[in-house]
């Protein structure tokens, strides 16, 4: 490649189509930018046009949410489509933190802003490499199950919008994560899997520092826009979030990252307890 810049990086990215391959490259694409930034030469940001959807492969076929068949997470079966699930999810990380650097370039972040979400990009790529393997040690693959299709609604939404994508991304779905993937863990130690309990236990570690940084970033630009914080999350997440959070909540990793109660309780369906208002 010729002249390089974040930007056209992260578009790279978001180009390529196959699991594999584009996670090898969001790897290598990371690993160019922290070894500019070590020798104190970073790369610039520039500009690119991502696309509005990233490529995909062929498989898995994409199903609205209420056609992906639901299945008993205590058996075997349940257990794979559960793993299925979590690839589907890194994967649409990977993009999801290389689109925000590719998308709103206009908005003047600072450069600790980039070396975040390339790290997270970097991070997400590994994790979904990490349960493609457990796939593949149960005699499957990514692709061998339908998927999600409205896992890339909320960058659609947010196009135009850093601090929807903000509130909405790291600090509601990826803030999920740390809600359920304990739950996970216990389930796969009860079956014995310590491959797939290792890979969960470095995603819900790694999870931490993701949703810490949609919070970061969220408050520093509320901060430089003198906007109220938790009045302009809860204002993006009505707006752009369909449905009400769902308890239960991982408070004590969710406080780690920098989310108190009262800015997600409120959300919910149901009534916050009062130290949460």
């Amino acid at each position: 490649m010729s002249a390089r810049d974040l930007a056209q990086m992260a578009v790279e990215v978001l180009t390529t189509a196959d699991g594999h391959a584009k996670t090898a490259l969001s790897r290598r694409n990371a690993a160019a930018w922290f070894a500019a930034r070590d020798a104190g030469a970073p790369l610039p940001i520039g500009h690119a046009t991502p696309p509005d959807r990233p490529a995909r492969p062929q498989k898995p076929d994409l199903l609205d949410p209420r056609d992906v068949p639901r299945r008993r997470p205590g058996s075997e079966q349940g257990r794979l489509a559960m793993l299925h699930a979590v690839a589907h999810i890194e994967l649409n990380a990977v993009d999801l933190h290389w689109d925000i650097i590719a998308r709103f370039t206009d908005t003047d972040m600072p450069l600790g802003f980039y070396d975040d979400w390339v790290k997270s990009a970097d991070e997400e790529s590994r994790h979904f490499n990490m349960i493609c393997d457990s796939l593949e040690a149960k005699h499957s693959f990514y692709g061998a199950l339908p998927a999600h299709a409205g896992m890339w609604r909320a960058a659609e939404d947010t196009a135009d919008n850093l601090l929807g994508r903000l509130a909405v991304v790291p600090m509601v779905l990826e803030a999920r994560g740390l809600d359920v993937t304990p739950g996970m863990i216990a389930l796969f130690e009860k079956a014995g899997d310590m491959q797939t309990v290792e890979a969960l236990r470095v995603i819900y570690a790694e999870e931490v520092g993701h949703v810490a940084y949609g919070a970061k970033w969220f408050n520093f630009l509320c901060g430089r826009d003198a906007l109220d914080p938790k009045a302009t999350f809860h204002a993006q997440v009505r707006r752009y979030f369909h449905g009400a959070l769902k308890p239960p909540f991982n408070e004590e990793k969710r406080a780690e990252a920098g989310l108190p109660p009262d800015f997600y309780w409120p959300l919910s369906d149901q009534t916050p307890p009062p130290y949460a208002r």
